[in-house]
């Protein structure tokens, strides 16, 4: 269990957010060529798989409302990356689907994305990683 009066070195949540931090300046010196922002990383990074997500879906896989979304995909539609269309059957529902453009620059992030954490955890051993992808999983299902 952990102390209510425990240190802040050791909370998770801060040693999250500096990991979050981090890497996202890692990426960010990686990808300069790509003149992206962390919001627009993580939405391509969502998108790498090539299959079309629905506003609801990418929003819930990046963790923000689709709202907040919405400003996201309109800078990465204009410049080509994605684009937004109907599902076939049902006009109401909005899918993401990746250009051209946007899979070069997907994969491009999604690389970077496994360099940075091959470096980062790499020597970390298997039963670790699987215990820190489920804590990381934990706190992302908070919101949901």
């Amino acid at each position: 269990m952990i102390s209510e009066a425990a240190p802040s070195d050791w909370s998770a949540l801060l040693a999250l957010q500096r990991a979050t931090h981090a890497t996202l300046q890692v990426l960010a010196a990686e990808l300069v060529d790509l003149d992206l922002t962390a919001s627009e990383i993580n939405a391509l990074a969502n998108l790498a798989d090539a299959r079309g997500l629905t506003i609801s879906e990418l929003g819930k896989a990046v963790g923000v409302r689709p709202t907040t979304l919405t400003s996201v995909l309109d800078r990465l539609e204009r410049r080509g990356h994605i684009t937004r269309g109907s599902r076939p059957g049902d006009r109401r529902v909005v899918v993401v689907e990746l250009t051209s453009d946007g899979r070069k620059a997907a994969t491009a992030v999604r690389e970077s994305i496994t360099r940075t954490e091959r470096r980062a955890l790499g020597g970390l051993p298997v039963g670790e990683m699987a215990v820190l992808r489920q804590a990381l999983e934990a706190l992302a299902g908070m919101s949901s």
